[in-house]
């Protein structure tokens, strides 16, 4: 059974998401909700560029006493926000639930709208990859294992790096995980964020991760809300088609009465029975990861002598 405070914080959240914006409901989960043990946070606000907003922490499972992980599958989160919010600290919760299962999860800011259009976001998540790739086996990652992940514009990002190779870290990327992601989304509504973020592209197709489909992608777990009304489920349906159709691996989970904020809200502690997304992302992702190369526990460096 739940505890009081949970149960508390449960209802809190349900009031929050009810009474305003659920962007902003999700910036207080961290303070919220219950968190998952046994993780710890390693890095709080690298630079990965001179913006302040080309920031990222670094969350990993805990090790035991007098040791340390070495050869742990990556993910880098990628978090929405219409292109224009967002705070990498609203969304320790969802790092939380990847790290407690065994990942090393990097969770980057990147600039917004309307201080940057196209490309820029996109090119901070490359940045964002880059970091990862040359500093997390110091973290107890390992850097040939790296998954991306993101939820709505984050995974509109993610999938673009997984899939595109202009950005140059297609080919890193081992799997990616989009939760309820625009994938094909062209016309723009006249004046709506994607129109503010995106419709600077001298070509709107080079904008859609559908347009980049490839037989050799990484394998691809797309999950939607049956009642998202945000991103339609036909965007993750559409993408899988697209790369299956080339002989590519892509899967779809569609949940029945979920949302665009709820699939997100189901990687938390208290709405994990809303949808099964942080059990499938985690299970697609340890299978596709190469799960025989089990991690290392390392004994820590002794002090030195005096």
């Amino acid at each position: 059974m739940m505890s009081r405070r949970a149960l508390l914080s449960a209802a809190t959240l349900s009031a929050l998401a009810a009474a305003c914006s659920p962007l902003k409901a999700l910036n207080g989960l961290n303070r919220l909700t219950p968190g998952d043990g046994g993780v710890k946070q390693l890095v709080d606000g690298a630079a990965y560029g001179p913006d302040p907003r080309q920031r990222l922490d670094v969350w990993a499972p805990k090790s035991a006493p007098g040791q340390s992980w070495a050869n742990l599958p990556v993910i880098v989160f990628f978090y929405g926000g219409s292109w224009n919010s967002g705070l990498r600290e609203g969304y320790g919760f969802a790092a939380r639930a990847l790290s407690a299962r065994g990942f090393v999860v990097v969770v980057p800011d990147y600039r917004l709208v309307p201080q940057v259009r196209w490309p820029a976001f996109v090119e901070d998540g490359a940045a964002a990859m880059r970091w990862t790739l040359a500093n997390i086996a110091g973290h107890g990652g390992d850097p040939a294992r790296m998954a991306v992940m993101g939820h709505s514009a984050g995974a509109h990002i993610a999938l673009l790096l997984a899939l595109d190779r202009r950005w140059g870290v297609a080919d890193a990327i081992k799997a990616a995980v989009g939760l309820a992601g625009p994938y094909d989304f062209l016309p723009f509504v006249a004046g709506g964020a994607a129109d503010k973020a995106l419709g600077n592209a001298a070509d709107l197709r080079e904008t859609q991760p559908i347009n980049f489909a490839r037989p050799d992608a990484p394998p691809l777990l797309l999950l939607h809300g049956e009642t998202d009304t945000t991103v339609l489920p036909r965007n993750s349906q559409r993408l899988a088609n697209a790369v299956t159709d080339l002989g590519g691996r892509a899967e779809v989970r569609i949940y029945a009465d979920v949302g665009h904020i709820g699939i997100l809200l189901a990687l938390s502690k208290p709405f994990r029975g809303k949808a099964s997304a942080l059990v499938d992302a985690s299970t697609f992702l340890a299978g596709v990861l190469d799960p025989s190369s089990a991690p290392v526990p390392l004994p820590l460096p002794l002090p030195p002598q005096r």
